[in-house]
């Protein structure tokens, strides 16, 4: 079997990067930061900022990739570094909390959009969002698998939305409202919580270093590019939200885009964008539904106690098992946002700190592993080593506890559901099952 070939151009890996990073989250996380902080400046500060953490961290991921290549990612660094227990704790993370509540964020966004259209009472979010998660798991457990063709569809939907977005903030008389409001205790690290959250995913391009033509060049100039075009339609999008709606807007707004497009065009205008926001939020959770499974099969297979995940269904071509508890999970998620009586900003406060405690722990295993493995060849190394990782360790530092200190019950659910995985993994190891 040959191994990847290096056909990777640094356009490709700019198309990659911004394709993932720029999702759904832009269209919902606004009106949480702007409620979160109190002026327009800060407002519009922590956008460019939270660029500039993501290039960090995609510079240390990059190094780990190039050095480390692995379909496991940051389960293969974390054994490495720190053993299998970790890793297991990581591989449990990834089932019961940063996945599934990946998915429900997604599904919650949906929903959010989908209630513009046709109402269902006061727990229409909810209500799509269940019913989106129970749709594609069942697609995706009958071996449907979405085409390059729909994948296109979905993301020009997305990119025609921000354009959209751009233009009417631009064409639109500008707004009179407040430039303040009354923000939140501790409302900087919360604001940052949500924007790194709209940032998601520039990680994802680390795992394809081994397709690069020159990973050394190569790879900076991806994520320096890629980053800077992420960082400007951020900035862009917000802009166009400030202008025409305002600060006070944009803060009570559960569908801003929507809202937007409302004071151009009429409902017209919501609805449409609602549509498109609408199919761009279900490709990507369609995405997610599909990833989520694949991992949660391979803790099935190598962790005995969770063995009915790691069985494939040779008929339709898919981990049945894994898709089922994946969306089991998800609908009791669902259940525990809409009691909260704010989905969307619920499960991203259970997210939030157990994400930030394993980035944490990507970064300190970069210095980790150049001490403890430092004869690997590293194809990429990050730039102004050490300072580089300790400055991403900070961040990370800050941010695990800003997502604990200045969020609800959502991130101690959160973090609950992790020391159970320290118990499931206390209890194997006691009744001798292999991890």
């Amino acid at each position: 079997m040959g191994g990847p070939r290096q056909t990777l151009s640094v356009t490709d890996a700019v198309a990659i990067i911004v394709g993932i990073v720029i999702g759904a989250g832009i269209f919902r996380t606004p009106s949480i930061v702007a409620a979160a902080t109190n002026s327009k400046s800060t407002f519009l500060l922590v956008w460019p900022l939270g660029g500039a953490i993501s290039l960090v961290g995609a510079l240390c991921y990059a190094e780990l990739a190039s050095a480390y290549p692995s379909s496991g990612g940051d389960y293969h660094y974390f054994r490495l570094a720190f053993g299998k227990w970790v890793a297991f704790l990581f591989a449990w993370a990834r089932l019961t909390v940063i996945q599934t509540g990946s998915i429900v964020i997604l599904a919650f966004v949906f929903g959010d959009y989908a209630a513009q259209l046709v109402p269902l009472g006061p727990h229409a979010s909810a209500i799509y969002a269940a019913g989106s998660i129970i749709v594609l798991t069942l697609i995706n457990s009958l071996g449907v698998k979405q085409g390059t063709r729909t994948q296109n569809l979905l993301t020009g939907a997305k990119i025609f939305g921000l354009v959209c977005v751009i233009l009417v903030g631009i064409l639109v008389p500008a707004t009179s409202s407040t430039t303040t409001t009354r923000g939140q205790p501790g409302g900087f690290g919360l604001a940052m919580v949500f924007v790194l959250l709209t940032y998601g995913g520039w990680n994802e391009i680390a795992f394809a270093s081994a397709e690069f033509r020159n990973v050394q060049q190569d790879m900076l100039r991806a994520l320096l590019w890629g980053i800077f075009v992420i960082t400007l339609v951020f900035v862009l999008v917000n802009l166009a939200y400030l202008r025409v709606i305002g600060l006070q807007g944009i803060a009570e707004s559960e569908v801003v885009a929507a809202d937007l497009l409302r004071r151009a065009f009429g409902e017209y205008g919501a609805k449409f964008i609602s549509i498109l926001i609408g199919i761009s939020a279900l490709g990507a959770a369609s995405g997610t539904i599909f990833t989520g499974a694949r991992t949660n099969y391979a803790l099935g297979k190598n962790f005995a106690p969770l063995r009915f995940m790691g069985r494939w269904r040779t008929q339709t071509n898919t981990p049945v098992g894994a898709l089922m508890v994946q969306g089991v999970i998800g609908l009791a998620l669902v259940l525990f946002g809409e009691s909260e009586r704010k989905g969307f900003e619920t499960l991203v406060e259970y997210t939030a700190p157990v994400f930030w405690f394993f980035f944490l722990l990507t970064a300190i295993s970069v210095i980790v592993l150049r001490r403890k493995d430092p004869d690997t060849v590293r194809p990429f190394r990050v730039p102004f080593y050490p300072w580089t990782a300790i400055v991403f360790c900070a961040v990370c530092a800050y941010m695990l506890w800003s997502s604990l200190a200045y969020t609800g019950l959502g991130a101690v659910v959160g973090v609950a559901v992790l020391s159970l995985g320290a118990i499931v993994l206390f209890l194997s190891r006691r009744f001798g099952e292999r991890v």
